[in-house]
């Protein structure tokens, strides 16, 4: 069973998207993780204020009072800055669903400060009477006030706790997931990257080679490998490494079932003022140049197309395209091209090297043989008319009217 790229990068994308979202949401589970240290450390400080209130010197009972003043305050501010802290423990609120406990006990120790506070403003005071009394009462509301403080920081522990399992569960579960997905998309990748490799080294001996993806495989399908010369060097034009005309036939003959409802044309280029009998340059600028407009040509070459030297100064192209519009803008655009290479001589002069070209549409029931002779006849016309440029039959066939 072959398996879809794009399902796989799609899926890869999706795990993304889920991870960075699950990222975002420890974040934000970690951030509020740190307002349960602040709640403690808020309540240590409130155990220090308290403590520091049941030790205010009497002899200077203004500066007592002032102190108590302050520090009552800043009690009854501590504890709205816990219920402040809360809002940030979403373990706790959409977890632990403790808000109703939380708020309950902070509730009640709003009320013991309050009392506290009460028992303490009257500890210090000028009067003596009952002072015994007023002390003791201040020790016991201090006593019940720790005890509840006490209790809210054993119950925070306890949140902790239950937080920490959650944390430690979630933290185990998330490795594993990642850990598979990781092994399973590097091995999936790999075997992608192996499908690229197959297709990327056409010239190598693969064929036991087993296509993964559904992509590549119907890549794989539509694709022929050209030949090489440690193939079959008969098929192969030594000077420009491409097919010659031995090779066209073979080539054509694999390739004439992948062109399905295209519309193959047939175009016969000739490498203008350059033949033979018309040798203006040496052998080896010669074939540099031949070689040169062979590799233009096969930069525009796809998988059904053929391209071949099949004489000396003759280029034959057997492409397949969706229109004939579209065939012939890229007849022209390889024209084109090689008219724009730059070639330089022995003496560094620029030379300017034009193709003139013959385009036919074979039909079905044409042959091949008979096409790439309509070709060379359109090929003639177009020479006696001028050079770089393209013919087609239809142009012929305007001569004969």
């Amino acid at each position: 069973m072959k398996h879809s790229i794009k399902k796989i990068f799609d899926n890869l994308i999706t795990f993304l998207i889920i991870s960075m979202l699950a990222s975002g949401f420890l974040t934000l589970i970690i951030f509020g993780q740190g307002s349960s240290f602040s709640k403690i450390d808020n309540l240590v400080n409130q155990k220090a204020i308290i403590a520091t209130l049941t030790k205010l010197q009497k002899e200077d009972l203004e500066l007592a009072l002032i102190q108590f003043n302050g520090k009552s305050i800043q009690l009854l501010h501590e504890i709205e800055k816990l219920k402040s802290f809360y809002k940030y423990d979403y373990l706790g609120q959409y977890f632990l669903n403790n808000s109703d406990e939380y708020f309950s006990e902070l509730e009640t120790l709003r009320t013991l400060t309050i009392s506290f506070n009460e028992d303490a403003k009257l500890y210090y005071t000028k009067e003596k009477e009952d002072e015994d009394i007023r002390k003791n009462n201040l020790q016991n509301a201090y006593y019940t006030l720790i005890s509840q403080i006490n209790k809210i920081l054993l119950r925070e522990h306890s949140y902790n706790q239950q937080k920490f399992y959650l944390f430690e569960k979630a933290s185990a579960l998330t490795f594993l997931i990642i850990l598979f997905t990781t092994y399973w998309y590097r091995k999936k990748l790999k075997q992608v990257y192996g499908d690229i490799l197959f297709l990327y080294s056409v010239e190598n001996n693969k064929k036991d080679y087993v296509v993964f993806s559904e992509e590549v495989d119907a890549i794989s399908l539509r694709m022929k490998r050209k030949p090489t010369i440690g193939d079959n060097p008969s098929m192969i034009d030594p000077v420009t490494e491409i097919n010659n005309y031995k090779g066209l036939l073979n080539s054509y003959s694999e390739k004439k079932g992948m062109k399905e409802s295209n519309f193959t044309g047939i175009t016969i280029f000739e490498v203008d003022n350059f033949s033979k009998a018309n040798r203006a340059f040496p052998q080896d600028f010669t074939q540099a140049i031949l070689k040169k407009i062979a590799f233009t040509m096969t930069l525009h070459e796809q998988a059904t197309d053929v391209i071949a030297r099949t004489d000396y100064n003759q280029f034959t192209l057997i492409f397949s395209r969706a229109t004939k519009e579209q065939l012939l803008k890229d007849i022209n655009i390889i024209r084109q091209s090689i008219s724009e290479i730059k070639f330089k001589n022995t003496d560094k002069e620029s030379i300017k090297i034009t193709v003139t070209g013959g385009l036919i549409i074979k039909t079905n029931n044409t042959g091949l043989e008979e096409a790439m002779r309509q070709a060379k006849e359109v090929l003639e016309y177009a020479k006696s008319t001028g050079y770089n440029k393209i013919s087609q039959l239809s142009d012929l066939a305007q001569k004969h009217l």
